[in-house]
């Protein structure tokens, strides 16, 4: 059976908050070693949501996360197990978050970018400026097993709460969103400055990868395209930094 390992303070407490009663008492488990005060915190969380929890050696959790990518071994004394999960992201079904009427909302599209470190950043800002809907592509994108305990570590937790749809082609997802009246905006250095850019009520902005930028047949689909003004010397900021200061001038117009 496939079992998602979570590790983290912030990646560990935002999973028990989305995890309670018979489904969280079968499935997690949460494991922990000498705890201190930020452990006790949730380990009081985990038992309210009915979730068991049992006490190991600090060697037995450095032998559970021996699995795990490096930068995600750090474990701080606490693991959660969650079985049958081989995936963090809080899951939807694009095409029934459209049939569901809305006047404003905001959707961040990724387009092929395949590092878990920047997919989980953005995540965390996509919680942070209110984004309505994720949108990551199924091929060509950070998406596998350990790319998603990355992703959960990276994002803080917010890969738990941020609603995301994961996608067999970008291309129809795009004209899907503007078949519902969604103007879609494409990051790109050429574009029209953000303090020139009035984002629509229904906004979706595309992030390209950091060495292809956006494909052409996805930026076929762009209305405008928008660009930060900056003034250093190197070409471009990375894709993480560059989608959360458009959420936040996107949030911003909003408020």
């Amino acid at each position: 059976m496939k079992q998602t390992i979570y590790t983290g303070f912030h990646a560990v407490e935002e999973k028990i908050k989305k995890s309670s009663g018979d489904r969280a008492k079968n499935t997690c488990k949460l494991l922990y070693a000498h705890p201190g005060p930020r452990v006790k915190k949730i380990l009081e969380l985990a038992s309210k949501s009915g979730i068991p929890c049992t006490e190991v050696s600090e060697a037995e959790l450095n032998r559970l996360v021996s699995q795990l990518p490096k930068e995600i071994q750090n474990h701080r004394g606490i693991v959660l197990t969650v079985e049958g999960e081989s995936n963090s992201l809080n899951m939807i079904d694009l095409t029934q978050w459209l049939n569901t009427e809305r006047e404003h909302a905001t959707v961040v599209m990724l387009d092929s970018v395949t590092d878990p470190h920047n997919v989980g950043a953005i995540l965390r800002s996509c919680d942070q400026f209110g984004v309505d809907l994720f949108i990551i592509g199924q091929r060509r994108s950070a998406s596998d097993v350990q790319d998603n305990q990355i992703i959960a570590r990276t994002s803080a937790g917010a890969s738990t709460s941020v609603p995301c749809a994961v996608v067999t082609n970008l291309v129809r997802a795009a004209e899907q969103l503007k078949e519902k009246g969604f103007w879609i905006y494409g990051a790109d250095a050429r574009g029209t400055a953000t303090n020139k850019t009035s984002f629509a009520e229904k906004t979706c902005i595309i992030m390209g990868s950091e060495g292809s930028g956006i494909s052409r047949l996805l930026s076929e689909q762009c209305d405008t395209f928008v660009a930060i003004p900056t003034c250093g010397t190197i070409d471009s900021l990375n894709v993480s930094v560059a989608a959360g200061i458009l959420m936040y001038e996107r949030h911003r117009q909003s408020l």
